[in-house]
């Protein structure tokens, strides 16, 4: 006599594969007094450009050992914390200033969807994925970043109370960071604030580490990929809202997701991605997701470091 074993198929949620790319090249995260300053000021930021994108490119090919590099383009619009113009007016803008430098978009992507993308609560989902790393001698005296909403790399220097009767003031102390190298670099992130109505402000550094996540192809949302490229067909619109959280503007792009990813980025923008890393460091990224990139990677023979935040690069260029 056979025992047969039934189960729920919904309790084994399957988690979704990604098309990879080997490298995700993003030309620029641009704010509403660049796109003010007109398309000269883009001219200038795309021209910036060109020689590190296309000294990426080469680096990525060199890489993928003889074999064609797949490399697409993605660039970030912040309509996140301020609406501007309308996408209709912004985005041909954007896209015929990039051509004008020889450069091409793949994908165009809204930083409010690394907020909410539809119905999800993206940057929700990824604060609660955060696993805070203890500092060496810690007693549990500072309440977690789920709680505060602040995030550090090491100890932050304990604050100096004033003295009680018979009793002296405790010694000043440096912060401390975790990882140092012979010196400390303690940096204390916010993830978030509250507005005056009680809703929750994402912080540009948190959104832009969900940034980098959904480039490595490591966010899923109950085993569904978070960020799926919607092509480009018509006229852009003229309400940011109607724009897809991600666009695919060339039919013949490679992945938009990729093994690793480069920025191009305004040297203004070095702090906030110094906070990036402290995010994903600290950041229990989707294990089925990770496993499936380290399985792709090695069957193409293109290893990708063990740390998230390893598989991350920039070029901090001068300001236009």
């Amino acid at each position: 006599m056979t025992e047969a074993v039934f189960r729920e198929t919904t309790a084994e949620p399957r988690t979704q594969a990604v098309p990879l790319s080997h490298l995700s090249l993003e030309l620029g995260h641009l704010y509403m007094e660049d796109f003010e300053a007109g398309p000269e000021h883009l001219r200038r930021h795309f021209a910036r450009v060109r020689p590190w994108a296309e000294a990426a490119r080469a680096f990525a090919a060199d890489r993928a050992g003889g074999r064609r590099a797949r490399i697409s383009t993605c660039f970030l619009i912040d309509d996140y914390f301020t609406r501007f113009a309308s996408p209709a007016e912004v985005v041909p803008m954007l896209l015929a200033e990039a051509e004008r430098a020889g450069l091409a978009v793949d994908y165009l992507a809204r930083e409010s969807a690394c907020a909410v993308s539809g119905k999800t609560p993206v940057a929700e989902a990824v604060a609660a994925r955060i696993v805070e790393e203890p500092p060496p001698g810690s007693h549990g005296n500072r309440p977690p970043a789920a709680q505060t909403g602040w995030l550090a790399n090491g100890v932050r220097s304990p604050a100096v109370r004033a003295p009680q009767a018979m009793r002296r003031a405790a010694a000043w102390e440096p912060p401390r960071e975790t990882a140092a190298r012979r010196h400390s670099v303690f940096l204390d992130v916010e993830l978030w604030n509250e507005t005056p109505g009680g809703e929750r402000l994402w912080s540009c550094p948190f959104l832009a580490a969900v940034w980098q996540l959904a480039r490595l192809g490591l966010l899923r949302h109950q085993g569904e990929p978070v960020f799926d490229p919607q092509p480009h067909t018509g006229a852009f619109p003229d309400d940011w809202d109607d724009l897809p959280p991600l666009v695919r503007l060339s039919a013949r792009a490679d992945p938009f997701a990729a093994y690793r990813t480069c920025s191009v980025l305004p040297s203004r923008f070095l702090p906030v991605e110094h906070a990036v890393r402290v995010v994903l460091d600290q950041t229990d990224v989707d294990r089925d997701a990770v496993r499936q990139v380290a399985e792709r990677s090695a069957g193409e023979g293109v290893p990708v470091p063990g740390p998230v935040a390893d598989r991350v690069s920039y070029v901090f260029c001068e300001e236009t």
